[in-house]
């Protein structure tokens, strides 16, 4: 693999604020970024969240601006299919025609998942840039190039103290998605050791879930969450079904153990000496009850689980990645695959 020199020419990028930690990321390599913003904000117009130390090269830019600008465009990065005729209509130009771009598929298929076909599957413009290889799998993407560039998270730093013998879960939305992210499993986890439930609507778990062994920490800010976390003995991860939870990367960086569900792309980036990975909800629970009992075990684990997501996850190979891709890109050469699956940029 091959990496742009640092004086490879920064790019600027049309892109929408989605995905707030996969954004935070992105917005941390050498390109300029532009961000709609509207009036009413919403999910076409949300410029730069307020909360969040983003780089000044992260820029809003309302509509006219971005018409008046348009020539400074390199290239958009879309995330969803409504962006193509927004981009048109914003800049004048056509996403895959005249204006290089790309789609980053964050999810993974839904439905009769073998036979989920793409949005963009019928394009051969549009590349389509995978978060997971699971994903690439996954997902029918017909005659579109497809890039798999993995999930780069900024190191929060080594936290753990592990000084509560209790696992730390952090999901999101956990009353609607259900299943999904295995809020039923939550009950039989907290029969084995207590849980503190975070994230974005877990204030309302207790509709859901009633049972003493189940606390909810709620929705907090990001650097006080990796702290938190960071004082329970283990992280449990017991999502069923999702690309891959960045919450599960920022565990291991913080030098927790994990135990997580064999499932999706977790099933191949947890390696065995930081956590337990299994089907068998038997194996999922020893887990946890393993290294709340032994807390020299959880942390060596822990130390594990943080060399491997440092490893693998890391945002420069991220932002390295993302440069290598948006240059051939805007330069004509990236490497196209008829046949819908291609190698890892």
């Amino acid at each position: 693999m091959t990496f742009p020199s640092p004086s490879a020419p920064a790019r600027t990028v049309l892109h929408w604020h989605v995905h707030g930690s996969w954004t935070t990321a992105f917005v941390q390599g050498r390109h300029t970024c532009l961000l709609p913003v509207l009036p009413e904000g919403g999910p076409w117009g949300g410029g730069r969240p307020a909360a969040w130390d983003w780089p000044a090269r992260a820029e809003e830019a309302t509509p006219d601006q971005l018409r008046e600008r348009t020539d400074e465009i390199d290239a958009v990065v879309l995330q969803r299919p409504e962006e193509i005729e927004l981009t048109e209509r914003w800049t004048g130009r056509r996403p895959g025609v005249d204006l290089p771009a790309v789609f980053v598929e964050h999810n993974t298929p839904q439905g009769d998942v073998p036979r989920s076909r793409h949005p963009l599957a019928d394009r051969d413009d549009i590349p389509v840039v995978h978060v997971t290889h699971f994903n690439a799998l996954m997902w029918d993407t017909g005659r579109a190039p497809v890039h798999v560039i993995e999930h780069g998270v900024i190191d929060p730093g080594d936290r753990y103290t592990g000084e509560l013998a209790r696992a730390a879960v952090v999901v999101n939305e956990p009353v609607r998605r259900g299943r999904v992210t295995g809020t039923d499993l939550l009950p039989g986890f907290a029969d084995t050791v207590g849980l503190d439930v975070y994230g974005i609507g877990s204030e309302r778990l207790g509709e859901a879930v009633t049972h003493p062994g189940v606390a909810i920490g709620g929705d907090l800010p990001q650097d006080r969450l990796h702290t938190e976390m960071a004082r329970h003995r283990v992280y449990l991860h017991p999502v069923r079904w999702t690309s891959l939870g960045l919450s599960l990367i920022e565990a291991m960086m913080l030098g927790m153990p994990v135990v997580a569900l064999a499932t999706t792309e977790a099933a191949v980036d947890v390696p065995a000496a930081a956590g337990v990975v299994a089907t068998d909800l038997r194996v999922l629970h020893e887990g946890l009850r393993t290294y709340c009992d032994d807390p020299g075990l959880a942390r060596e684990a822990g130390a594990a689980a943080r060399a491997a997501a440092l490893a693998r996850h890391g945002v420069d190979r991220f932002t390295d990645d993302w440069a290598r891709l948006l240059g051939d890109l805007i330069d004509g050469t990236a490497a196209r695959d008829p046949q819908g699956l291609a190698p890892a940029v």
